[in-house]
C-alpha cells in the first residue's frame, strides 16, 4: 500500500498538464460555439431581410454576404469538430495514463500516439478558426455601406 502512493501521486502530476489542455480546449469550444451562435443569427437576418429589399445592388450585396456567412458557418463547424475530436483524444491519454499505472501494462505509443494526434487536431481547428475569422473581416468588407472618409477631401487628419 505505501508503494502505491507515490505513484499514484506521480501518476496524477502527469495526468495534470493533459487536464489543463483540456481546460483549453473547452475554453476555445465555448468561443467557437458563441461564434457559430452569433453567425446563424446574422444568417437568419440576412435571409429574412433580403425578401424586403427592392434595390438590386443591395440584394446583390446581402446574397454575397449570406454565401460568406454559409462558409464561415462550414469553419466554424469543421474547427469545432477538430476540437472536440482533440478533447476526446485527450480524455483518452488521460484514460490510458491511468489504466497503464493500473493494470502495469507499458502503454507509452499509444498515449503518445494519441497525444500528437490530438495536438494535430487542435492545429487544424486552430487554423480553421483563423480562416472563420478571415472569413468575417471579408464579410465586413462586403456589407459596409460607409467608406472610411478620403484624407484629402474630408480635410481632417485622423
Amino acid at each position: 500500500m505505501d508503494t502505491l502512493i507515490p505513484s499514484l501521486s506521480q501518476l496524477i502530476e502527469f495526468s495534470v498538464a493533459p487536464v489543463f489542455l483540456l481546460t483549453g480546449i473547452a475554453g476555445f469550444l465555448s468561443v467557437m460555439s458563441g461564434r457559430l451562435g452569433r453567425i446563424s443569427d446574422r444568417v437568419r437576418i440576412a435571409e429574412r431581410q433580403i425578401q424586403t429589399l427592392a434595390d438590386p445592388q443591395l440584394v446583390e450585396r446581402s446574397k454575397q454576404e449570406i454565401i460568406v456567412l454559409w462558409s464561415r458557418v462550414r469553419a466554424a463547424n469543421w474547427a469545432i469538430g477538430f476540437c472536440v475530436a482533440s478533447g476526446l483524444m485527450i480524455c483518452l491519454v488521460i484514460g490510458l495514463l491511468f489504466a497503464g499505472s493500473l493494470l502495469v501494462i507499458d502503454l507509452k505509443m499509444p498515449i503518445i500516439v494519441l497525444f500528437v494526434l490530438a495536438m494535430l487536431l487542435l492545429i487544424c481547428a486552430l487554423v480553421l478558426f483563423l480562416v472563420e475569422v478571415r472569413l468575417a473581416t471579408h464579410s465586413i468588407n462586403i456589407v459596409r455601406t460607409i467608406h472610411k472618409p478620403d484624407r484629402k477631401r474630408a480635410g481632417t487628419s485622423f
